[in-house]
């Protein structure tokens, strides 16, 4: 690690994943617990500690939810904080914070052959054309890239937030359920981590299932892959289904030639079930638009953390 190395960090709602970066490469990952400290400074100050003496002058984060102002309050956790008093307390000359698909959607121009799985459409998309991202983990991200004429320019959104539409009877039934406890549903609410507990609990209320106990995301998932619980099938299935309609309409809204991107943590869990499942069948099913969308290629981001590639770019200049 040289001595002009930058402080990076992808923080969730659960885990803060800090690194050093320079324009050589990444050093020191390690991830910690968000839930585990009060603030985000006392997580990264934790980090530093272990480092044993090195001090960075320069920062950059991603973070979930819109970066606005001075002000942060992330969407799906406590920690609520000024930037420029944060910039301050950690002695940084700058400190970049960005939503992290953003992040993400930086990496994506730097990303190698082995770092994606092709899932459908042509093998790859248009030069300079339009990408989308979007990615399901603890809640839904969303962002683009645009070509300038000269370099991929980052363009970060909050497209979890959209309504989502229901198209079946049985999806209609599982929304209506999901009223009780929320005004809006959105795409987040049923394709995320949260997401797949809210369709499973909705399924187990629908279907007099009372007597299924609770579960995280991980266990439905794992019930799901090993057959042991139809609910839990049904939930997964739904979920993917639920993903390929968000990215379909975001290829559509975007006009994505350049490909749409999957990126976060559940589909790259679920291994080939993500690519048996009715994601891209649902992702083309658009009607009338269906020819336009068959040859926009959708690809599985398999990098181990993305957003670090962004990051890295950011502090770089690359």
């Amino acid at each position: 690690m040289t001595a002009a190395a930058s402080l990076i960090a992808d923080i969730g709602a659960t885990n803060a994943r800090f690194a050093m970066a320079d324009d050589k490469g990444v050093y020191d990952q390690k991830v910690l617990q968000c839930a585990e400290y009060p603030t985000i400074v006392d997580a990264v100050k934790t980090y530093l500690d272990a480092l044993k003496g090195q001090s960075p002058k320069r920062a950059a984060f991603a973070v979930a939810g819109p970066v606005v102002g001075d002000e942060f309050q992330m969407t799906n956790h406590h920690w609520k904080f000024s930037i420029r008093e944060t910039q301050n307390t950690l002695g940084l000359n700058s400190f970049e914070l960005m939503n992290d698909f953003k992040a993400i959607a930086m990496g994506v121009p730097h990303l190698k052959a082995e770092d994606i799985k092709h899932v459908g459409g042509n093998k790859a998309g248009e030069p300079q054309g339009t990408i989308g991202i979007v990615g399901p983990g603890t809640g839904l991200g969303v962002a683009s890239l645009f070509w300038d004429g000269a370099k991929y320019r980052p363009n970060p959104g909050e497209g979890g937030h959209i309504t989502m539409p229901a198209k079946t009877q049985r999806e209609f039934d599982i929304f209506r359920t999901l009223r009780y406890k929320y005004h809006h549903i959105s795409a987040e609410r049923v394709c995320s981590g949260k997401g797949l507990v809210n369709i499973y609990n909705a399924i187990r209320i629908l279907d007099g299932r009372e007597d299924l106990p609770e579960r995280t995301p991980e266990q439905i998932a794992e019930c799901a892959l090993n057959k042991s619980c139809s609910v839990c099938e049904e939930s997964l299935d739904k979920m993917m289904s639920f993903l390929g309609t968000v990215a379909g309409d975001l290829a559509v809204t975007l006009g994505a030639s350049g490909g749409i991107y999957i990126a976060g943590g559940i589909p790259m869990k679920l291994g080939e079930y993500f690519f048996n499942s009715r994601f891209r069948k649902e992702f083309e099913a658009k009607g009338r638009y269906e020819s336009y969308l068959k040859p926009i290629p959708t690809f599985l981001i398999t990098h181990p953390n993305i957003a670090f590639v962004g990051l890295q770019s950011a502090v770089t200049g690359a």
